[in-house]
């Protein structure tokens, strides 16, 4: 039997909130930086995970408050923000590594298929989130603000941290309780992150030469 609570359903909501913002805060300050194809990947990966995690919150604000156990709700999470973190992963490096003047990108944008197993779903949320904080690492240094490297480095630590824990027997509240310390954590340092990078010049930072995608 399941431990939720009302009030743990709406605690749930506030890294979702703190992933929305940063995320909109990241899109409005690389839009320029990036080819219509990376960007589309970038922003529709973000909406994905936000979605994802909207998705959970209510599922346990449903079941909290005894209205129904609505377990598809529950079993979107995984796969949505999986797929979701892999294709902002993606759509993140492609702007760091070269200017992309074609359409080729766009080819990427086909969703990967969803599977039952878990262990694919992993594998998409540690690659996207790895590449998607590395290039934020990278953003930093280029705007020479090592402690900002410190703070994604955090976050992505902690998002591992959600993925071993999502291993584990969430039966009991406790559990569920330092899960959402830790994805506190892990969706605080981000947005911090994020904000801090806006305030120290990611919007006017010049890639490639100093030319504009």
């Amino acid at each position: 039997m399941k431990d939720y609570s009302v009030f743990m359903a709406a605690v749930d909501y506030i890294p979702v909130i703190m992933f929305a913002v940063a995320s909109v805060i990241l899109m409005r300050d690389l839009y320029n930086k990036m080819s219509k194809g990376a960007f589309a990947l970038f922003s529709a990966g973000m909406i994905d995970v936000v979605f994802a995690g909207a998705l959970k919150a209510t599922y346990k604000l449903l079941y909290g408050a005894g209205i129904c156990d609505f377990t598809k709700l529950s079993d979107m999470f995984f796969p949505v923000q999986s797929i979701g973190f892999l294709l902002a992963g993606i759509g993140v490096l492609a702007m760091l590594i070269h200017r992309q003047k074609s359409k080729k990108e766009t080819l990427l944008a086909a969703a990967p298929p969803v599977f039952s197993g878990t262990f694919v779903f992993v594998t998409m949320m540690i690659a996207g989130l790895g590449m998607m904080d590395f290039v934020l690492c990278s953003l930093s240094a280029k705007l020479k603000k090592p402690a900002l490297i410190v703070l994604f480095s955090l976050s992505f630590v902690c998002c591992l941290g959600m993925g071993y824990l999502s291993s584990q027997d969430f039966e009991q509240a406790s559990m569920n309780w330092i899960a959402e310390g830790v994805n506190l954590a892990g969706q605080g340092t981000f947005l911090a992150g994020t904000v801090l990078l806006h305030k120290n010049g990611l919007p006017g930072l010049k890639l490639h030469n100093g030319e504009e995608v």
